[in-house]
């Protein structure tokens, strides 16, 4: 099966390999290989003859912004799809991500869905929850010289190999017409998992609770951990610290 991958980041590229090693003939598309989603130059060569398509792109900021990236290339790649006839798309989202409104990301993200479940070509999304690979970078982002102020927020992280096996999965099959979710095997407040991470790392940094630090902040309850019927990734945390 041909199937075109927009994004050729740390998801696009493994679902690639997924794909590949799986039999289908994928390959992944990015501004460096010559498309533009906000203009849409390139995508109608990118998908076409393509069976499926995966959309793994993002947006390159997470303020206000992100809100037209996806308003527009989710209608430029909805139109060019429809164009060549592809029969599914995959979009990959986040676990929650309509239940945050205070961020203005995963309000895209949520617009991004919407516009996909009411485009022209069958759908299927996948929610994933956050990435192991993201914590070092949500430490960073509230660090004040040897503190790292994190909320409490209960998080449940997911490797990203996962969460690319997940979408390649479900991309060689029917479309869904719905939603599925993926999430690690463990919950952890996400101070906790940030005292793991810098213990596991040796590094000297401290965290101190903050329930109104960094963008979490603005996540209420439980609403980023996996919810009924979520498929549970095997993938440990410290499992994977050990492999860094």
């Amino acid at each position: 099966m041909r199937i075109a991958v927009i994004g050729t980041g740390l998801i696009g590229s493994q679902v690639v390999r997924e794909l590949v090693a799986a039999g289908h003939d994928a390959a992944g598309h990015s501004r460096s290989t010559g498309i533009d989603l906000l203009t849409g130059a390139g995508l109608d060569e990118a998908v076409r003859g393509a069976r499926a398509v995966v959309d793994v792109s993002n947006s390159p900021t997470f303020d206000e912004a992100s809100i037209d990236f996806f308003r527009t290339s989710a209608g430029h790649l909805l139109a060019a799809a429809a164009k060549a006839g592809v029969g599914h798309i995959v979009v990959l989202s986040i676990v929650g991500v309509d239940r945050v409104p205070g961020l203005a990301y995963y309000r895209a993200k949520t617009l991004q869905e919407n516009l996909v479940k009411a485009g022209p070509v069958p759908y299927s999304i996948v929610r994933a929850t956050q990435f192991m690979e993201f914590v070092p970078a949500v430490l960073d982002a509230t660090t004040d010289g040897d503190v790292v102020r994190l909320p409490s927020t209960p998080v449940q992280p997911i490797s990203s190999a996962e969460v690319a096996a997940e979408v390649a999965e479900v991309a060689a099959g029917d479309p869904l017409r719905g939603t599925r979710g993926i999430a690690g095997p463990e919950v952890f407040p996400l101070d906790e998992l940030g005292r793991m991470t810098l213990e596991a790392a040796g590094d000297g940094r401290r965290v101190v609770t903050d329930d109104t630090a960094g963008m979490f902040a603005a996540v209420e309850g439980d609403v980023l951990t996996a919810p009924e019927g979520a498929r549970l990734a095997a993938t440990r945390y410290r499992d994977w610290l050990r492999t860094r």
